[in-house]
């Protein structure tokens, strides 16, 4: 499957910048992270890709709008199990009654309206809900075919590696998970 990290959001902008969380609640793109996930589009057309799972996180949300148009509508799965780790103010989502009205196309119904933890989520978890969605995916013939919209923690927790936003990654969930992650930004 191919793993890719949302495009630039507004927390991803200021936090490059000054290191220290903004504060911005379940940000949106930048103007350049349109432009990334319209470029990330472009980059995956050639790819034989029959599903999108993306986390509800408005940023990946909007990363997989123009990917899923240039894919030729692919079914796009709405996921919590790869949102981000819960450990910054950009970490809290948005209700999915709000996010059903801003994407009446996708299907939230199977989600809670608050989705996010409550407090921080201590890399353990993350790694675990990494080790869930291994397994689920493994057990599919057609894994191969999946394009996941997610986050830089959850990638890590993924691949081992950090990447940056629009930066993809194969990874193949019949294969063992990395070990000694280093979660630090």
């Amino acid at each position: 499957m191919i793993l890719l990290r949302h495009a630039q959001s507004e927390f991803n902008l200021h936090f490059t910048v000054t290191r220290r969380d903004p504060g911005i609640i379940d940000p949106k793109l930048t103007p350049l992270g349109h432009r990334q996930a319209r470029e990330g589009a472009e980059r995956l057309k050639g790819e034989k890709i029959r599903r999108i799972i993306v986390s509800p996180y408005t940023r990946a949300l909007q990363t997989a709008a123009p990917i899923a148009r240039a894919l030729g509508d692919v079914p796009v799965f709405v996921n919590p199990i790869v949102s981000e780790r819960y450990a910054f103010a950009c970490d809290v989502g948005s209700p999915c009654s709000m996010l059903a009205r801003s994407w009446p196309e996708l299907d939230f119904a199977h989600i809670d309206n608050i989705w996010w933890p409550a407090m921080e989520e201590p890399a353990e978890g993350v790694a675990a809900r990494a080790a869930l969605f291994r397994a689920e995916m493994a057990a599919l013939p057609d894994w191969s075919d999946t394009l996941v919209i997610s986050h830089w923690g959850f990638i890590l927790a993924m691949t081992g590696e950090k990447i940056t936003n629009v930066e993809q990654r194969r990874c193949d969930p019949t294969l063992p998970a990395p070990e000694g992650l280093n979660w630090k930004h």
